[in-house]
C-alpha cells in the first residue's frame, strides 16, 4: 500500500511541478496573448507561433524539472522500492512524448522536451536510488 501510496504522490508533485512551471511561472513572466486560452488545445494547436519563447521554455523545464520531483518523492515516499519512481517517471516521459506529438512546435521545442524529459528520468532515477534503503 505504501508503494502505491508513493507513486500516487509522485506523480501529483510531479504535475504541480509542471504547472508550476508552466502556468505560474511561465504564464506570468511571458504572458500568452490577448484572448488565449491555454486549456484548449485547439486554440494551442491553431496558435503555436503566438506563444512566447520564454512560455515555452518554461514548458521544458517544467517536464524535466516535474520529472526529477516526482520520481525523487515517490522514492523518498516508498523507501524500499525504486518502481513507484520508475511508474512517475514512465508517466511523466509519456507525457512529454505525448505532448511532442500531438502539437506542432518547432524542432528546438521537440528535441528539447524530448532529450531533457530523458535527461530528467535519468538524474531522477540517481536520485531516487539514494533514498531507497539496501535490506
Amino acid at each position: 500500500m505504501k508503494n502505491v501510496l508513493a507513486t500516487i504522490i509522485g506523480f501529483i508533485v510531479a504535475s504541480l511541478t509542471v504547472y508550476i512551471f508552466e502556468s505560474i511561472i511561465g504564464h506570468n513572466l511571458f504572458p500568452l496573448p490577448e484572448g488565449a486560452n491555454p486549456m484548449d488545445m485547439e486554440w494551442i494547436t491553431n496558435n503555436m507561433d503566438k506563444i512566447p519563447m520564454g512560455s515555452k521554455i518554461c514548458v521544458v523545464i517544467g517536464h524535466f524539472a516535474g520529472m526529477i520531483t516526482g520520481m525523487f518523492v515517490a522514492a523518498k515516499i516508498s523507501k524500499q522500492s525504486i518502481i513507484p519512481s520508475y511508474i512517475v517517471g514512465i508517466l511523466m516521459l509519456a507525457a512529454s512524448v505525448f505532448n511532442i506529438i500531438m502539437l506542432p512546435k518547432e524542432l528546438w521545442f521537440s528535441l528539447s522536451d524530448g532529450l531533457l524529459a530523458i535527461a530528467g528520468f535519468i538524474i531522477g532515477k540517481t536520485f531516487a536510488q539514494k533514498q531507497i534503503k539496501k535490506s
